[in-house]
């Protein structure tokens, strides 16, 4: 390692200080899968895990999702796989073949392309540099969007993307900063997305010009006040998730059942509104085609008050909640 090395010895204290204070995040011995796009933050991580391999003794996959977006896509996937040999990592392709039209038709697919590399490797987690900086950038995504707790938290440590599989995120104390100074001083050749400077994408808008606006005229420390207000969020959620799943635990509440499942009314009730919001979000989680939104939340709580044999507005999918004493029944059209 060169003598001039202050960010990589801060970025493998940083690492080492998350997997002491959450050993189950990747236990030592773990396969994982890197999620490796060519940008600063994606080989920040793919290194940053290969100098610590030996120590925590991880087998290691690069995965790489070609969009087909680019016109240099394909150069751009020959990068990662060339960085991949020469460090000694396994290496794994997936190209689209069909037209991912949307930002979240790209990432729904790669998410599926991850899971499925995931298996092919054997892997039980797949690892993605997500640094703080992005958390940042979600959380005032979000609340520009209206979420509540739930999205302004959504950039977690980790998560589960199959009953096998976990997705972590391991660099969430990382800033951006970090990550382009540790590729510089490791001669990381990164691979520059042009995308990233088109500010038709409004998350770049946010990450070139709004962010910096906040730091520059009400907050240097921006990034470190908002992934501190991002981690106290998602200990509230996690815990108002766990009291909410405890209504369905005797089955006395609720009926699953495929044609007409239910809730008790008087039971609901009883419960705060900001219980009776994430019930009723497990809830129809269950059975809606669609992402549950807060108007859909809002519109089957309305009935907790309504008259015996009212219904709501449809739901998408033709699909309605109906009172019937005392259950909130929800059918299809």
């Amino acid at each position: 390692m060169k003598s001039n090395s202050h960010f990589t010895k801060l970025l493998r204290i940083k690492l080492n200080a998350v997997l002491k204070a959450q050993p189950s995040l990747l236990p030592k011995g773990a396969a994982c899968l890197l999620a490796v796009s060519g940008g600063q933050d994606s080989l920040c991580l793919a290194k940053i895990f290969q100098m610590q391999r030996s120590k925590f003794n991880w087998g290691l996959t690069i995965a790489h999702c070609d969009h087909q977006w680019r016109h240099d896509s394909r150069a751009n996937a020959e990068h990662v796989e060339k960085i991949a040999k020469e460090w000694g990592i396994s290496f794994c392709l997936r190209t689209a073949t069909g037209s991912l039209t949307s930002e979240a038709s790209a990432r729904e697919w790669r998410y599926e392309m991850l899971v499925d590399m995931a298996r092919e490797s054997k892997s039980a987690y797949v690892v993605t540099g997500h640094t703080r900086s992005d958390r940042v950038e979600t959380l005032l995504y979000n609340l520009m969007r209206g979420s509540g707790a739930d999205g302004l938290a959504s950039l977690t440590w980790q998560r589960s993307l199959t009953p096998e599989i976990n997705l972590v995120r391991p660099l969430l104390q990382v800033s951006r900063h970090e990550t382009a100074a540790f590729c510089q001083e490791n001669n990381i050749v990164v691979w520059e997305d042009s995308t990233n400077q088109n500010l038709d994408y409004r998350r770049n808008r946010l990450r070139l010009e709004t962010i910096p606006y906040l730091q520059t005229h009400f907050n240097p420390q921006l990034e470190n006040a908002i992934a501190q207000t991002s981690e106290l969020l998602q200990a509230d959620v996690i815990y108002l998730e766990e009291k909410a799943q405890h209504f369905f635990v005797e089955n006395v509440s609720v009926i699953w059942d495929a044609t007409a499942p239910r809730l008790h009314r008087q039971h609901l009730q009883q419960q705060p509104l900001a219980l009776q919001r994430r019930i009723a979000r497990q809830f129809l989680s269950r059975y809606l085609i669609h992402q549950v939104n807060f108007e859909d939340i809002e519109r089957f709580l309305n009935l907790l008050t309504a008259q015996n044999r009212s219904q709501s507005a449809p739901f998408k999918g033709q699909i309605f909640a109906l009172v019937d004493h005392p259950w909130i029944v929800l059918q299809h059209q």
